[in-house]
């Protein structure tokens, strides 16, 4: 029993010294890439919504958005998800949140097609070029800012990183607009563990299932492994 309870702690203080580390990294890299701003449109990816109040990824990720906007470090924001573990389209949700809490609704776009975090980050990418936008960043918490930092590093992507700081974002107050999320539920829902099994919905993590554009994909190695499923250069696309 004690074993475990020393082993309890040696995790407790691992996670709590990765999460220092996590922080520290998603300071350095907003205080870099606010210097650029401001941005044409920053890119928020979605989160299950379960109907009733909403959860701390939630809070954290709509109000950081909703900071930026404030500040003026962001002119637009780009709600990316499609309704996946439950039956509410996250980014619609986002928006309506976004809305509430003084976001302009000309000013709030959204993605509802990305069912993956790479496809939130790519899909809210075109559309962000589709509406013109060219300086655009990626807005989120400082663990999938990471992850995503390094998806589009891989893939060039020009979208610059805006990650949530944890110090910033506890002296704002954190209250809940009231909405009204019925709008947002897909009809025909079918949740995506449904759809597919764990090893599909990985490979959807990765980035997997994206539909490409050429011009976006920068390495000839790229095109030639994603050629089945990518959109020529100068092919219209019906993805808006």
């Amino acid at each position: 029993m004690k074993k475990i309870f020393i082993m309890l702690i040696f995790c407790m203080s691992f996670l709590q010294g990765c999460s220092k580390i996590f922080y520290r990294s998603a300071e350095k890299a907003f205080e870099e890439n606010k210097r650029n701003q401001p941005y044409d449109a920053i890119i928020v990816p979605g989160f299950p919504y379960q109907g009733k109040e909403w959860d701390m990824v939630y809070k954290m990720r709509i109000h950081w958005a909703y900071y930026l906007y404030k500040k003026g470090y962001a002119k637009n924001i780009i709600f990316s998800g499609s309704a996946v573990a439950t039956p509410y389209i996250e980014s619609r949700v986002m928006a309506y949140y976004a809305e509430g809490l003084g976001v302009p609704k000309e000013n709030i776009f959204t993605e509802e097609k990305a069912e993956h975090s790479t496809e939130n980050v790519y899909y809210a990418y075109r559309l962000a070029k589709d509406l013109g936008f060219n300086k655009i960043a990626l807005a989120t918490d400082p663990f999938q800012s990471s992850y995503m930092g390094k998806f589009m590093r891989k893939f060039e992507i020009p979208v610059a990183l805006l990650p949530t700081v944890i110090d910033t974002l506890k002296t704002l107050d954190l209250y809940e607009p009231k909405i009204d999320p019925k709008l947002a539920i897909k009809d025909g829902f079918v949740k995506l563990s449904s759809r597919e099994n764990f090893f599909q919905r990985f490979k959807g993590t990765m980035g997997k299932n994206i539909i490409w554009h050429e011009e976006d994909l920068k390495k000839k190695k790229y095109r030639r492994r994603f050629k089945d499923r990518m959109i020529p250069s100068g092919a219209l696309s019906k993805e808006h």
